[in-house]
């Protein structure tokens, strides 16, 4: 064989070695979806461990060990940081009693919360509802300047979605990138209608989560049925009422808006958030805009 040819069959063997660890690492994420999407939406409840790694397919031993390397931390871990995480906002930004905060988040008892939310935060719940200028992470930064006019309040339907999540500080996020993949499945997996939308669900507050923690789902609202393709995920988005706030400018300042949301219209408005996550829709494309002509539509979802 010559040298060529053996060059050849050595690139071939190498490529065929990364597309396969590709197709696991894929596999292994979609199954991680599964596992985290399932607790988002049961943390009122009991989250037995064995029905978690059943969910993923996995043995309760390699799901362990899969779910750590994959999430950054053991997966009792996790739920209880997304609980407390929850009640934390919750607190914030709700006026629900503590007690009906920790049943749904899944404590039996609020003293059962409180022990945990102590040893996270070092204060009460109490203490940290009470205490406006009390900040977990980063303070504030409310910005009347930003103009921000008075929501719509729109009443959605469930959405369809694919999407590829994200987990890590939010200036790390490739847009571009996950949503180049996104529009490859749609072109697969023949979805292809009017309507697809660009959107964002943010799961975590950077307020109250560590930057290397924060949840991101970068989504296509789809209107056909989709399945599962490696990295990308399917889910419906429950419907509900949201306030939708319209806002210009780059998304440097997003932040801050979010900021304003809560730390100026919350309060005076008079709305009870819903525990649900926010999530953004953009409205023209950042690649041909720029920054300052960017419109970027913020669903509260609100009762």
């Amino acid at each position: 064989m010559g040298r060529l040819s053996k060059v050849y069959l050595c690139s071939v063997k190498q490529q065929t070695i990364m597309q396969n660890k590709l197709t696991t690492r894929e596999e292994y994420l979609r199954r991680i979806n599964i596992v985290t999407e399932y607790i988002n939406n049961h943390l009122d409840e009991k989250l037995d461990l064995s029905k978690l790694a059943d969910l993923s397919n996995l043995s309760p031993f390699h799901f362990h060990r899969i779910t750590k390397a994959f999430l950054g931390e053991p997966i009792g871990a996790y739920i209880t940081r997304t609980r407390v995480e929850t009640a934390a906002r919750l607190l914030r930004y709700t006026e629900l009693p503590v007690q009906d905060i920790a049943f749904s988040v899944g404590y039996e008892m609020p003293s059962s919360l409180s022990k945990v939310f102590n040893q996270y935060y070092g204060i009460s719940p109490i203490e940290f509802r009470n205490n406006k200028n009390f900040t977990i992470m980063k303070p504030a930064v409310i910005n009347p300047a930003l103009n921000l006019k008075a929501p719509k309040m729109v009443d959605l339907a469930d959405q369809n979605l694919i999407y590829i999540r994200h987990t890590g500080d939010y200036s790390s996020l490739d847009f571009c990138g996950a949503w180049t993949k996104l529009w490859g499945c749609v072109k697969s997996q023949k979805l292809f209608t009017a309507g697809i939308e660009h959107i964002c669900i943010y799961h975590d507050d950077p307020k109250v989560t560590e930057p290397d923690k924060l949840r991101t789902d970068i989504c296509l609202v789809i209107h056909k049925p989709a399945q599962p393709e490696g990295e990308i995920g399917v889910k419906t988005m429950p419907g509900g009422k949201y306030a939708v706030f319209l806002y210009q400018g780059s998304y440097d300042n997003l932040g801050s808006v979010y900021d304003t949301i809560f730390g100026y219209w919350l309060p005076e408005s008079g709305a009870q958030l819903r525990n649900v996550a926010c999530f953004e829709k953009y409205l023209n494309n950042p690649d041909k805009t720029e920054p300052a002509k960017l419109k970027t539509e913020i669903y509260v979802p609100v009762q």
